[in-house]
């Protein structure tokens, strides 16, 4: 199911879902036009040829908040750190410097970035264990290499895509270079798995709103969503730049231009369309939600915990987590409509903060990236760090 636990308690979205996999199913079988096949995952020969260029190319950019992670994880000679998301490896091989004999199991549901994580483990024998899985599978990966609940030191989880994804056109991420209206980071691994292609060609205009509104918190999301059901009658939307000029296309140039990313840059119309669609596809917000229980279960009482986020639906969620809130129904978070908290509200989140019966906060307040961090690596203006003790 490509839709998280909130959408199953959502009425709107749970109809979104079943409708898609009916719709998604007629519409595959009637494409086939080769341009159409953003569905089919990457065989293991593509893999291949995207890991030697992704080897051969400039290095990544640099890891975010790469000082402050380090800081809060407080790493010490011969302990165990998890990396919940090894991307292209640099907050694991910082890691590796911080301390000697330090060991990092490296996990990643992306294929290309465990074949990555394998490279690192050459040239660090023994100290590099790569796990390839989904943050819901993390269980039984640690299970299946002896490892107990309750003994891992410190755990980094950094949520979203990778920069390696979002470089990769093929890969269907990036607004700024044309690919295949994909998304997913792991459709080689689950082949009927829907991509953002069948999302926008299947879905009515009802539910593609709702998706706009409640995973891009997109204020047109409704005129967008008007707009890819008249543009799929004329053609089938299967490229990124495709579907970025529907989006620009449907609103106003006051509106399209308008908008300003954290820099004061111009921010490009259809990024909140594309961050919909790929926490849609991706089930990202479920699968944060598995990695903050499976973390808790992995570390050791007096464990460090560190989690990037990069937007407010994640952080929403994180920060809720580490103070104790029931997440068992997620739809109260994400969908219902936002109010002005009342002093009492105020007052008794503010003590929640202080702790929770599992974590200690290292630090009450949301860590952002300093300026000059921010002029280094521009795609991590966004990102906010949540860092905890386990109790």
């Amino acid at each position: 199911m490509i839709f998280h636990m909130s959408v199953r308690s959502n009425p709107m979205l749970r109809k979104t879902s079943l409708a898609l996999w009916r719709a998604w199913r007629s519409w595959k079988s009637s494409m086939h036009s080769p341009t159409a096949g953003a569905s089919s995952g990457p065989g293991s020969r593509e893999r291949s040829e995207e890991l030697s260029s992704v080897l051969t190319e400039k290095p990544p950019h640099s890891p975010v908040m790469l000082k402050e992670v380090l800081h809060y994880l407080d790493i010490q000679a011969g302990q165990v750190v998890l990396d919940m998301t090894f991307g292209g490896g640099g907050h694991t091989k910082a890691i590796l410097n911080t301390a000697p004999e330090v060991t990092v199991l490296a996990l990643d549901r992306d294929p290309t970035a465990v074949s990555l994580a394998q490279q690192l483990a050459k040239e660090h024998p023994g100290r590099v264990k790569p796990l390839l899985g989904r943050f819901s599978e993390l269980e039984v990966l640690l299970s299946n290499m002896n490892i107990q609940p309750g003994s891992i030191d410190a755990v980094l989880l950094d949520a979203g895509c990778s920069s390696m994804q979002m470089d990769r056109a093929e890969r269907g991420f990036s607004l700024s270079k044309d690919g295949p209206l994909d998304m997913r980071m792991d459709g080689e691994r689950y082949l009927d798995m829907p991509c953002a292609a069948d999302v926008v060609n299947t879905l009515d205009q009802q539910a593609l709103a709702s998706i706009l509104t409640a995973y891009g918190e997109e204020r047109h999301a409704r005129k967008i969503a008007s707009a890819i059901v008249e543009a799929r009658r004329v053609n089938p939307i299967t490229r990124t730049q495709q579907l970025a000029s529907v989006v620009a296309g449907s609103l106003p140039a006051a509106v399209a231009y308008a908008r300003k990313d954290r820099l004061h840059r111009p921010a490009h119309v259809a990024t909140k369309t594309f961050q919909a669609l790929r926490i849609v596809v991706n089930d990202e917000l479920n699968e944060l939600h598995a990695g903050l229980r499976a973390a808790q279960a992995a570390l050791r009482t007096g464990g460090r915990l560190c989690v990037i986020t990069f937007h407010s639906l994640e952080d929403r969620l994180v920060k809720r987590f580490l103070r104790g809130d029931d997440l068992s129904n997620l739809d109260q978070y994400h969908f219902s409509p936002r109010k002005q908290s009342t002093r009492r509200e105020k007052q008794a989140d503010e003590k929640r903060d202080g702790g929770s019966a599992h974590w200690v906060p290292l630090r009450r307040k949301v860590i952002t990236p300093e300026k000059d961090d921010v002029q280094e690596n521009p795609r991590g203006r966004s990102a906010k760090l949540r860092a905890a003790l386990r109790r």
